[in-house]
């Protein structure tokens, strides 16, 4: 099988995955850190973060530059960089544009933390999780690998964490907005 004329969408499509798997990994090390649980091991998987942020945001630009030369999308510049520009499902790779754009922003804000001030920073880096969401709708809706069940497997081991998290973190903060310190939501 001759594969020089898949090869960039074959390396689009590894990154992609790679990009998804290492920002779930990601994320879910950044809600580990920033619970409020005291822990010594905290600051120990600062570095361990800051790689897995790093090496997401190499994944997203090798996955994108690469699909330039693609040979049957053809997106051009113009298809990977202007969300809802391309041809190949419009929305859901827009979805992702925006999703690279702000997972690079928010990764790549920690460099300037100290000008941006440590506390604003903190609720700016928030918003991680919701481009990171749209990334994970991105995979789910434009990826051709979205539905193989090892996809869905290994996905599943590294995406369902995170989100488990996330959703933990965003109902004790509703719990805390309704007056409900350290509770989490029961239904009656």
């Amino acid at each position: 099988m001759n594969v020089a004329p898949h090869l960039f969408w074959i390396t689009s499509r590894a990154a992609g995955i790679a990009a998804m798997l290492l920002a779930s990994a990601s994320v879910t090390l950044g809600l580990m850190m920033s619970s409020r649980r005291k822990s010594e091991s905290k600051r120990d998987f600062r570095a361990l973060h800051e790689a897995l942020s790093l090496t997401t945001l190499a994944m997203v630009a090798v996955h994108g530059l690469a699909l330039i030369g693609d040979q049957f999308f053809h997106p051009g510049l113009t298809g990977i960089a202007i969300p809802f520009a391309g041809s190949y499902r419009p929305l859901w790779t827009g979805i992702g544009i925006i999703a690279g754009y702000g997972l690079a922003a928010l990764g790549l804000s920690y460099y300037f933390r100290n000008r941006i001030g440590a506390a604003r920073w903190k609720r700016l880096h928030r918003l991680t999780a919701v481009f990171w969401l749209l990334a994970v709708v991105h995979t789910i809706k434009a990826g051709s690998d979205a539905a193989q069940p090892w996809f869905l497997i290994l996905g599943g081991l590294l995406v369902v964490p995170a989100a488990v998290l996330l959703a933990l973190r965003w109902i004790a903060r509703l719990d805390e907005s309704r007056g409900l310190p350290g509770e989490v939501a029961t239904l009656e």
